[in-house]
């Protein structure tokens, strides 16, 4: 008799790639990884049977943006218990603490990627070669390749083997203006160094949409799958485990 985890598909692998920290030039404050972004998708794939690896452009250790901690004094995230109980747990909470590097990642040992957001991919994500190598890999193997929230900054100039632009007549989301407003007012000043709508929208040839503010937005187009923010992250897992087969 097959085991339940068989049955769910613990032979495929998955890995989730987080920022490492950083500290933003336009606020100054500390950045890195959106909790809800890792630890919701981590929690239905791994709840599918998928096998989850986390790495990072540098590898080691990978800290969350403040406001998603749901510990934070804030209170931002208070009601992320999904991402409270990932911190709590000393084997979750222990996969953040060495992190592979992406330059280290075997794309053959995988069947899937993930790339989260937060405040951090808007510096440590954008300009990395590694991290465009192994978003190209994924995408040109025909493996199925997330990105979602503020990660999703890769697709403005992220380029296949023949230097087209990947998203080229694609649809696809990301972070959107009512969002980047929305945060901006509520901590008082501009976070972000550019908005990934505007430039989105500038590119030619692709389709960028979004939807209502802080909806549950994935958008799936061939094997690139993308969330609009942090409240895309179980979507866009959903999606994936779609298309990976269930």
């Amino acid at each position: 008799m097959a085991m339940a985890h068989d049955v769910l598909g613990a032979s495929k692998k998955v890995v989730i790639v987080a920022s490492n920290a950083g500290v933003s030039e336009q606020t100054g404050w500390p950045i890195g990884f959106w909790w809800g972004e890792l630890t919701h998708p981590y929690w239905e794939l791994t709840e599918h049977g998928y096998e989850v690896t986390i790495a990072s452009p540098e590898g080691g250790r990978v800290v969350g943006d403040g406001f998603s901690d749901p510990e934070d004094e804030s209170g931002y995230s208070a009601d992320d218990l999904i991402s409270l109980g990932f911190k709590k747990s000393p084997a979750t909470a222990e996969l953040l603490e060495k992190t592979t590097a992406v330059a280290d990642l075997a794309v053959a040992d995988f069947d899937a990627v993930l790339f989260v957001g937060g405040q951090g991919p808007m510096y440590t994500f954008m300009d990395h070669q590694a991290v465009h190598d192994l978003l190209r890999s994924f995408y040109e193997a025909g493996k199925v390749t997330a990105v979602i929230c503020h990660a999703t900054c890769l697709l403005l100039t992220a380029t296949k083997s023949d230097g087209s632009l990947l998203v080229d007549g694609l649809t696809w989301t990301g972070f959107a203006n009512s969002e980047e407003d929305y945060a901006d007012g509520f901590v008082g000043q501009a976070i972000q160094p550019f908005r990934i709508e505007d430039r989105a929208k500038a590119l030619p040839n692709t389709n960028f949409i979004v939807d209502s503010m802080f909806k549950p937005h994935a958008v799936r187009d061939g094997n690139l799958i993308t969330g609009q923010q942090q409240y895309a992250g179980r979507a866009a897992a959903t999606l994936m485990i779609e298309a990976l087969g269930g």
